[in-house]
């Protein structure tokens, strides 16, 4: 008898003829993406550098559900392209965005969180400088704006039990610009049980924000806010050169917290590289400007 070649071994593994789809349910699949960036909010003192604020881009539904509130861009991912691939149409379709880094940053499949039907959404994250950017509403959307952002904790609860703790903790989420005020409660609960960590969110409240996306946007905030410690993601909302006071800015809006000089430029002294240019502002010492070093990424790979 002859032996059973590899190049036939590997065609009858992949062989489906006998499977029938419509065995399972299937659910569907979306994207939202989170797209952050850093504003000035103002200058009203002209020796003082402008207050930054963390902003967030929305979209206002058109179609139901939710029609009128404000959600993440995203969309259905089609049956022929990948979550990426998805994720990059969506954002140019809702918003005329493209060309930008996205880093996936969770998935999220509870039960009961789209009306339509059962649905999973893969949500995207990216930090941007929105001055090199054109925001424009598709006309799957009324409209899309900047939101300033913010989740705040206001109530904490630890409770120790025999075999760990259980930490509650309420966190106010708001986002508001010229026009618009939303806002929703999160509830966060994490236990630890025999040293197996677990995370529940939750949704208390909410108004104007669609869908679970409160929850998604919480979340998006404190991922940024871990990643900003340990990762160069905070040079993707600045220009090519920049003072060392506007990226501490930068830090402590997404930080939330101040932070020591001196301490804040030993962190990031392996980050920047120095330039002989300088910025002159009128009530302003020049400053000189730095630009990020692209090597300080690849050498910690």
């Amino acid at each position: 008898m002859a032996e059973t070649s590899d190049e036939q071994r590997l065609t009858k593994t992949r062989d489906v003829s006998g499977y029938q789809i419509n065995q399972y349910e299937q659910p569907s699949v979306t994207v939202d993406m989170l797209i952050f960036t850093v504003t000035n909010e103002g200058k009203t003192n002209y020796r003082k550098l402008p207050d930054k604020v963390l902003r967030l881009l929305l979209v206002k539904r058109k179609d139901p559900p939710f029609i009128g509130q404000w959600a993440l861009p995203g969309g259905f991912v089609k049956m022929n392209e990948g979550l990426e691939e998805a994720a990059i149409r969506e954002l140019k379709e809702k918003t005329n965005i493209e060309n930008i880094y996205m880093e996936q940053l969770y998935t999220w499949g509870e039960v009961g969180r789209d009306p339509r039907t059962r649905v999973i959404s893969c949500s995207y994250m990216s930090l941007v400088d929105s001055a090199t950017l054109t925001v424009k509403a598709s006309k799957h959307a009324d409209d899309a704006k900047w939101f300033t952002v913010s989740s705040n904790l206001y109530q904490e609860q630890k409770t120790v039990t025999d075999r760990g703790m259980i930490l509650r903790q309420l966190y106010n989420l708001t986002l508001f610009n010229d026009e618009e005020k939303l806002s929703a409660v999160i509830k966060i609960v994490k236990t630890i049980e025999n040293k197996v960590a677990k995370v529940e969110r939750s949704i208390i409240k909410t108004e104007g924000i669609a869908f679970d996306h409160a929850k998604v946007i919480d979340y998006g905030i404190t991922r940024l806010r871990r990643k900003i410690e340990y990762t160069d993601i905070a040079f993707n909302l600045m220009p090519e050169l920049f003072t060392l006071t506007e990226l501490q800015q930068v830090y402590e809006v997404i930080l939330d917290r101040e932070l020591l000089k001196a301490n804040f430029r030993r962190k990031i002294a392996d980050m920047v590289v120095e330039t002989n240019e300088y910025r002159k502002d009128a009530g302003h010492r020049p400053s000189k400007l730095f630009r990020f070093r692209p090597e300080w990424g690849v050498a910690r790979d």
